[in-house]
């Protein structure tokens, strides 16, 4: 038989559903709680709901309840001595007893001494990734499929580090606290020392039988395959963070982030700048005098572009809309064409003439002559 009557602690009936346990504990946690409640024992009667709860919470704590009357100091919790002022309860106006009751669910209460709590563990490790892409991908955006090497979960002990749940045991040399505290007495008077435990490394739990596929660490080299999709109007150097993707910490930690790092590979005609497209293009001596359309790449394709008969070199041209999708959403950039015009370094002897008498001949003539220069080159 067990030593308490959980139900009756929380005043719910044996087959109570979840949500009654939790809306039965949240009435009595805040009727009791210390800060707030004036009646004799409410401390110790507070104590009582949240031992109650950290068992009826479980779905696994509370069928071996069930069976076997088991309490919740021998499942680990230790609620004696416990003040929860750990726990916010102090601001007892904003605390959120829901969010108690979900630790419950979770199986651990992180505030009390448990064997969930693993003391021991450690967060993974974050990951890096440098990742290469074309101007292209990066205007449209991509989805790119790599593989990560990394520390991942050992799947046989789930993470444990040992053969057998039973092979994990409270440390003996600091009883599950993780620390050793050493007393002297000296002539200045009675100092004290706390010490992390050498037997169990901090963990407060000694593993018996290490598994055997991790050698008690919890973890396992694998390789990961993942896809990361790359949005439009991507930067260059810009960190992208996948959560949960890095290592996996040792005995049950954490596991870290990956950050994928992206760089823009130079291209063979663009320069970017910002979300604008910079581009340089050669045009003729006569195209510039003249006119012309000319047909010129873009991010997207191929596109027109009109030259104005009379256009100086080095003028630059904006195409509207023809640039990079900002990263944000705020529409794209331009597409600036900078014109780069080439004068021919020899003539042969009619194009000379042709020149020669372009400069002494009189403005209303020009129209006849600029008819031979193009057939001329």
């Amino acid at each position: 038989m067990a030593e308490k009557d959980y139900y009756k602690i929380l005043g719910v009936e044996k087959n109570a559903t979840k949500d009654e346990i939790k809306s039965a504990y949240k009435r009595l946690a805040k009727k009791y709680h210390p800060d707030v409640s004036k009646e004799a024992g409410a401390a110790e009667k507070f104590k009582e709901i949240n031992e109650a709860a950290a068992v009826l919470g479980d779905d696994k704590k509370r069928e071996q309840y069930d069976h076997y009357g088991t309490s919740a100091q021998q499942f680990g919790y230790d609620f004696s001595g416990q003040n929860f002022g750990g726990f916010g309860f102090e601001d007892f106006a904003n605390f959120d007893f829901d969010d108690i009751f979900d630790r419950f669910f979770g199986g651990g209460f992180s505030g009390f001494s448990s064997r969930q709590s693993r003391r021991g563990s450690s967060r993974g490790s974050d990951l890096r990734y440098d990742m290469q892409i074309t101007l292209e991908e990066a205007s449209t955006g991509v989805t790119k499929h790599i593989v990560i090497p990394k520390k991942d979960t050992c799947p046989k002990c789930n993470g444990t580090g040992a053969e057998d749940e039973d092979d994990v045991a409270e440390c003996s040399e600091c009883r599950g606290s993780g620390q050793m505290r050493q007393t002297r007495r000296t002539p200045f008077g009675i100092f004290s020392t706390v010490t992390t435990c050498s037997n169990c490394n901090g963990s407060g739990e000694v593993i018996k039988h290490k598994c055997k596929e991790c050698n008690g660490k919890g973890v396992v080299s694998v390789e990961r395959k993942l896809s990361i999709d790359i949005p439009r109007g991507i930067e260059d150097g810009t960190s992208l963070r996948v959560a949960g993707q890095g290592e996996a910490g040792e005995k049950n930690g954490r596991t870290g982030d990956l950050y994928v790092v992206v760089r823009i590979k130079p291209h063979e005609y663009f320069e970017r700048r910002g979300d604008d497209i910079y581009l340089e293009i050669p045009i003729s001596l006569v195209q510039a005098m003249l006119g012309d359309e000319v047909e010129i790449p873009t991010i997207d394709g191929k596109a027109k572009l009109k030259i104005p008969a009379g256009t100086q070199p080095e003028t630059t041209f904006r195409m509207r809309g023809k640039g990079i999708h900002g990263m944000r959403g705020f529409g794209s950039g331009d597409q600036l064409v900078k014109v780069k015009v080439q004068i021919p370094e020899r003539l042969n002897k009619e194009q000379k003439e042709l020149i020669e008498k372009f400069a002494k001949i009189s403005p209303d003539k020009e129209k006849s002559f600029f008819s031979k220069l193009r057939d001329a080159f």
